[in-house]
């Protein structure tokens, strides 16, 4: 099985925001920190926004912040409706119960009785059955470690009844 580079930058995106700590992220600040293409990423954030799991916030101070469901996202979930083809091989094409879309000198002569196909069937669910298993708020852990890896500033976390401590400081 192979993800479409749509696929992996918006698993990317949804990692990205989940490790920012607070505050509002810039497509511009998800491009550099990836080397990513802001053409590419702009569409994928725009479907991540209807989708309902990238709140973006417009204007002159505007941004990008994870929706506070979207931690509990499968990364099945994210798969499922950002790949546009699971037909591994052409006698896939047609998996709607449409005429079949492959034209008729690119049918398999042994379509009617093949076992194969199942195979391929099974593999791709179990692919995606894995993928069921992993949300995007697991896999942005350790936090701390990604969110230095992608340049994002952590900020030390609160502690009940007082002050994180400050760099430096005992």
């Amino acid at each position: 099985m192979r993800l479409t580079d749509y696929t992996d930058y918006s698993l990317r995106v949804l990692l990205y925001l989940s490790v920012r700590p607070s505050g509002l992220s810039t497509i511009q600040e998800i491009s550099e920190a990836y080397g990513i293409s802001k053409n590419h990423l702009m569409k994928i954030v725009q479907q991540l926004g209807e989708l309902g799991w990238v709140e973006t916030v417009r204007g002159r101070n505007g941004g990008l912040r994870l929706s506070s469901r979207s931690k509990e996202l499968t990364i099945g979930d994210v798969v499922r409706k950002t790949e546009s083809d699971f037909a591994i091989v052409a006698c896939f094409a047609n998996q709607t119960g449409e005429q079949d879309a492959a034209p008729p000198q690119q049918r398999c002569v042994i379509q009617p009785s093949c076992r194969l196909r199942n195979v391929l069937v099974a593999a791709r669910d179990a692919f995606l059955a894995e993928l069921d298993k992993h949300t995007v708020g697991e896999l942005a852990h350790p936090a701390n470690e990604l969110a230095r890896l992608l340049g994002v500033v952590s900020i030390a976390p609160v502690k009940a009844g007082g002050f994180a401590p400050m760099a430096g400081r005992s």
